[in-house]
């Protein structure tokens, strides 16, 4: 097809030359085979320079194919991010509960500080005492305000040195019997604010002579009473809080 059309084209080429050549000058003859070859030479030569263009894209391509595929395979290199490492998680250990829940453990004889005379006192923890009780002495009564209140005296720092005055609001009164034989006795209750160790509590006090007694404070039933329990074996769990300084009130 391709040789047809440079036929075509060479023969249209000669006879328009003929057609415009003065009649005094003879045409000039077409040799085929001459022209054919000549066809062919020139055939054969734009193949091989458009198979070697082909080659060329060809190896082209495959060159930018492969850097293609180097620079993805880098990528996918950069985006895999490593999987976390699986550390395996120890289950706690289960301790059994107490058996004493939320309560806090006292033993048989504590340092208790009582926030109302700036004092602590070695107290018994006595199971067997349903109220508490606080030693006072010169306990007067006096009305302030329309209400009860009551002056006492007590040894802040011992029986070797002065007692000091205190006054306080008489919450109520209570009758305490001792023994059968014995009658009531009417003693007057404060409110106050207990500190043991770490553990702060508030209580009733009722305010008595108790220096027949060994021990100026007694812890009853009452304040232990969903708060604590006493171990009878042993004393002294919580320490001791030091005493405040005394205000000059109290001196």
């Amino acid at each position: 097809m391709f040789k047809q059309i440079i036929c075509i084209a060479a023969i249209a080429t000669a006879l328009g030359g003929c057609a415009t050549t003065n009649d005094k000058n003879a045409p000039i003859p077409v040799d085929a085979t001459a022209l054919e070859a000549s066809l062919t030479k020139q055939e054969t030569k734009l193949i091989a320079a458009i198979n070697q263009c082909d080659e060329a894209q060809s190896a082209g391509f495959a060159a930018l194919t492969a850097k293609i595929d180097d620079l993805n395979a880098k990528v996918a290199d950069i985006n895999v991010k490593p999987e976390p490492a699986v550390v395996p998680v120890v289950a706690p250990v289960q301790c059994p509960p107490s058996p004493i829940g939320d309560k806090f453990m006292l033993g048989a004889v504590e340092h208790v500080y009582i926030d109302e005379v700036k004092a602590s006192f070695e107290t018994r923890i006595d199971t067997g005492a349903e109220s508490s009780s606080l030693d006072a002495r010169n306990i007067i009564l006096f009305e302030r305000d329309g209400s009860q209140w009551v002056r006492f005296d007590v040894f802040t720092q011992g029986k070797q040195q002065p007692a000091k005055t205190f006054e306080s609001k008489v919450e109520r009164f209570v009758r305490i019997k001792q023994d059968a034989e014995d009658k009531s006795d009417r003693r007057p209750v404060i409110h106050a604010h207990l500190e043991i160790g770490e553990y702060k509590a508030e209580t009733d006090l009722n305010l008595s002579d108790r220096s027949h007694l060994e021990y100026p404070l007694l812890l009853g039933r009452k304040f232990m009473q969903d708060i604590a329990v006493v171990d009878v074996g042993q004393t002294f769990i919580h320490g001791k809080k030091q005493d405040a300084k005394p205000s000059k009130e109290n001196k």
